[in-house]
């Protein structure tokens, strides 16, 4: 015998592994493993098929490394402090606080401390309680399994596997590492969270007979992650840690997650306030300097100006409303482990999600008994039934689902004989004592079942089974695999009672009785899920590790529409631009491997798509991470849950369905912060300019600039809390920081125009011009000017208070659509505040004072006027801009 080339020297060692994980070298050794003849696996190990001893064991766990996967190192308090105060708004704000303090504005560093404080503070403290969360689901993967250790049995941590160790596995039990098969019995395994094949597949011993193209495909080879169903076996290990299968993936979810829609759209507003808020102080700063000759007067007004153009309650506003949501879906048993992932939730346009569990029921349930022209027959389901009962070995998921599917009484039956399965005859045979007679009933896979028959029954007739007939029948076996089902043939053969002895050799000449199939099922809910999301504007593409045929059925029974499918090597094949043209197209993708999985969900971003994904798999894990948000549930293996964003205590499309609407409500509050605090902030810029450069004072104070921001904060308060119109919700929403800035150059200006209306009303009718008049004494001057400040102050804060109310719905406001309690209650409250603060003990402080009784009747004949103006530009902008 030629020894098989040496290749444990090659194995990657602990802090070795470029790049992450198992490379195609890595998949090829594990294949020649696979293929090679026994022996030559032990010499090439440096094992025996009684295992390693333990200070061998030792030697190589302190050479290999413990048999773990990659985790993502966790940021301790500071270390995540530190990266949430790196949001450049933050910063801005940071920057604007120590300035304030430095030149003495307590106030001001005090307020603008504060919102920071609440805000990340907050985000913080629901982070963290949504991670521990998540954590306490508990552990898919054991931590312990049972290896040899100097030829004796012995139960080790899953940690402490080594190549070359010998493990032991039975049903229940999870494949600790990639292991090579060596000796099995009855041996399923479930590959569905590597594959999505729902159905478990049978391992054996035996070299594989065909053309091996990957390493999933060996019938001897088992892999890290994945769990026995059914039987025993003993296997040698080959691989450990992230040099597995599994540990390849978890390692890419180390990596640094890619900026969200979400992230983005942040990220883009708040630059854009900050270069609105530089170009104005730095313009402001200049004008009133030069104009009135005081530059310290000019600095103090500039930095309140900062202040005020700041979209300070942009964190908080943001924090509540995803916290409010979080709490929200936490009720209908949905934990948020990444708070801006709601956002993106409500923002996707493509949901991305695995077949099996999601919309199966990811369990095997017994569909047909049928004779062999497709009529229900009980008697093929007596015989399955008998079959799977008398059996004595271990039960598979077939067996387990016929004797769920009724409920016969044996009692007058008893076992004889039985010929188990084997992989070879890829059938087993029971012989029952029934109806007076010894009866073999063998059941199996159709083609072996047909290869033992030379009958077959219709009713009580018995025919002989020849070559024609053989071929139709195989016709309607093929009918039904291709509408995704497991079939297997049943026969039986009735011997006298006087043989009790059988052997393989007695499987012949047998009648073909008929055909039991399994599936596993479509959830009923799926279908209504299908159509809910179809009707909110989110499409569904299947992605998934299992074949076609199984997977074209099940999206035709939950509704999914699709015109293509494709599998993984054809996708393989295709030129980029193909591939593009084929993802952004194609709604059904099969046998896909989870790097496949990951470039798809690629590729859909970055046609400009909001990519949601489904999956629970370890095949699912990179493309979990890859997506705008990514969704798990609490019986995922550890690594999804880990990659995803959000976790389902219920695998639920429904469930999913009303998490996408409360994300598209809490965008629309956030986007009303938005739009009307760059508006506001695009007028007030306007008006702060001309009136700092045509006035000759201050046109309002540092303390009321700072008093009118902080009660209009205040006001905002209510948003998080807000009602959403049904149609803000009806279709995918997402950041679109273009069309902010069209808003803000609409709106912003009507604001500017009721602030020259303002300072000409106080200037010409209340006669702040007096501040010119050198007859007058300096106090009242003053007067003059405080009259003029006060009257803008008020103005300004009832205008912008207001204007929230036009711009948070598409409808006529107060009208077509209110808004909420909460909201109302802030707004008439902070309102109410402005129009008592000039009369207030405080208002000398603020320098404010009392103001004629016919400025309210101007002042209400603007807010009417503006309300109305701003209705109807904004009805105009949707219309031209948003198809509203």
């Amino acid at each position: 015998m030629t020894k098989f080339p040496l290749i444990l020297p090659s194995l990657v060692k602990k802090n070795e592994t470029k790049n992450g994980g198992v490379s195609s070298a890595n998949e090829n050794k594990l294949i020649s493993i696979c293929l090679a003849p026994l022996q030559s696996v032990f010499e090439t190990l440096e094992s025996s098929q009684h295992g390693l001893s333990e200070k061998e064991a030792e030697k190589r766990l302190s050479e290999y490394g413990h048999n773990e996967i990659a985790q993502s190192e966790k940021l301790n308090f500071w270390e995540d402090m530190l990266d949430r105060l790196k949001n450049p708004l933050v910063i801005q704000l940071l920057v604007i606080a120590t300035i304030s303090a430095l030149i003495g504005e307590m106030l001001s560093a005090a307020v603008v401390g504060a919102m920071i404080l609440l805000s990340v503070g907050l985000s913080y403290v629901l982070d963290s309680r949504s991670n521990r969360e998540v954590e306490s689901l508990g552990k898919r993967v054991q931590s312990r399994t049972y290896v040899l250790r100097d030829g004796v049995e012995i139960e080790i941590k899953m940690s402490e596997v080594v190549p070359g160790d010998i493990v032991l596995l039975q049903t229940g039990a999870i494949i600790p590492a990639d292991v090579r098969v060596i000796w099995a019995k009855d041996f399923f395994v479930s590959e569905s969270a590597l594959t999505g094949e729902s159905m478990p597949v049978e391992k054996s011993a035996t070299l594989p007979t065909s053309t091996i193209k990957s390493a999933i495909e060996l019938p001897n080879a088992c892999f890290m992650g994945t769990s026995v169903t059914s039987g025993i076996a003993r296997a040698i290990v080959v691989y450990t840690g992230i040099n597995t299968l599994f540990g390849a993936i978890s390692k890419k979810l180390i990596e640094r997650r890619e900026e969200s829609s979400f992230d983005k759209g942040i990220r883009s507003f708040t630059w854009l306030m900050i270069r609105l808020m530089l170009v104005m102080v730095s313009i402001v700063f200049l004008i009133v300097g030069m104009t009135k000759g005081k530059w310290l007067e000019a600095l103090l007004f500039a930095l309140s100006v900062a202040v005020g153009l700041t979209p300070e309650m942009l964190p908080m506003i943001v924090t509540v409303n995803l916290a409010k949501g979080a709490l929200a879906m936490a009720k209908k048993k949905v934990i948020v482990k990444r708070l801006p992932s709601i956002q993106n939730l409500g923002a996707i346009n493509i949901l991305c999600t695995d077949k099996t569990g999601t919309l199966t029921q990811d369990r095997v349930v017994l569909e047909h008994n049928m004779d062999i022209i497709g009529n229900k027959s009980d008697e093929v389901l007596n015989y399955a039934y008998l079959n799977s009962y008398f059996q004595t070995g271990l039960k598979n998921l077939l067996d387990r689902a016929v004797l769920e599917h009724v409920d016969l009484n044996v009692d007058q039956c008893r076992l004889v004989d039985e010929l188990p399965f084997d992989f070879q005859r890829r059938r087993m045979s029971v012989v029952v004592e029934y109806e007076g007679d010894n009866v073999l009933i063998c059941k199996g896979a159709v083609e072996e079942i047909y290869s033992c028959c030379s009958y077959y029954q219709i009713d009580e007739e018995i025919y002989p089974l020849i070559d024609m007939i053989r071929a139709d029948l195989f016709e309607d076996v093929e009918k039904l695999n291709t509408e995704g089902f497991r079939v297997l043939g049943i026969a039986y053969r009735e011997f006298p009672r006087q043989k009790t002895t059988f052997t393989v050799e007695d499987e012949s000449q047998l009648i073909l009785l008929g055909y039991i199939a399994f599936i596993d099922p479509p959830k009923e809910s799926a279908t209504k899920a299908i159509e809910l999301l179809s009707k909110t504007g989110v499409e569904v593409k299947v992605l998934t590790g299992d074949n076609g045929l199984v997977t074209k059925k099940v999206c035709r029974d939950v509704g999914i529409p699709f015109t293509a499918s494709i599998t993984g090597p054809e996708l393989a094949a295709l030129e980029k631009d193909e591939f593009s043209d084929i993802v952004r197209k194609c709604e059904v993708f099969v046998k896909l491997t989870p790097n496949q999985k990951e470039e798809i969900v690629r590729e859909l971003r970055q046609q400009g798509n909001v990519v949601g994904y489904l999956g629970d798999g370890i095949n699912d894990a990179t493309a979990l991470k890859a997506a705008d948000v990514g969704i798990s549930v609490d019986s995922a293996v550890d690594v999804a849950k880990e990659a995803a964003d959000i976790v389902l205590l219920e695998k639920s499309l429904l469930v999913l369905e009303e998490g996408i609407m409360e994300g598209r409500r809490i965008f629309s509050n956030i986007i009303k912060y938005i739009r009307m605090g760059a508006s506001s902030n695009f007028g007030n810029m306007f008006s702060m300019l001309g009136a700092s450069f045509l006035l000759p004072f201050l046109p309002m104070k540092p303390l009321q600039i700072l008093a009118n921001n902080l009660l209009y904060d205040i006001s905002q308060t209510g948003i998080p809390m807000d009602n959403v119109d049904p149609e803000l919700v009806a279709k995918p929403v997402r950041w679109d920081i273009d069309n902010i800035k069209r808003f803000m150059m609409c709106i912003g200006p009507i604001s500017s125009i009721f602030d020259y209306a303002t300072f000409a009303l106080m200037w010409f009718f209340f006669n702040a011009k007096d501040y010119l008049n050198p007859a007058l004494s300096l106090a009242q001057r003053d007067a003059a000017a405080s009259l003029f400040q006060t009257g803008w102050f008020v103005e300004s804060l009832l205008t912008q208070t207001l204007i929230v109310h036009i711009i948070r719905t598409k409808r006529i406001p107060f009208l077509q659509s209110r808004a909420s309690a909460p909201m109302i209650l802030a707004t008439l409250l902070v309102m109410g505040i402005g129009i008592w603060l000039p009369y207030s003990p405080i208002a000398g402080i603020l320098g404010l004072v009392p103001l004629p009784y016919i400025y309210w009747l101007w002042i209400a004949a603007f807010l009417l006027t503006y309300s109305i103006i701003t209705h109807k530009v904004k009805c105009w902008f949707l219309k031209h801009y948003e198809g509203a």
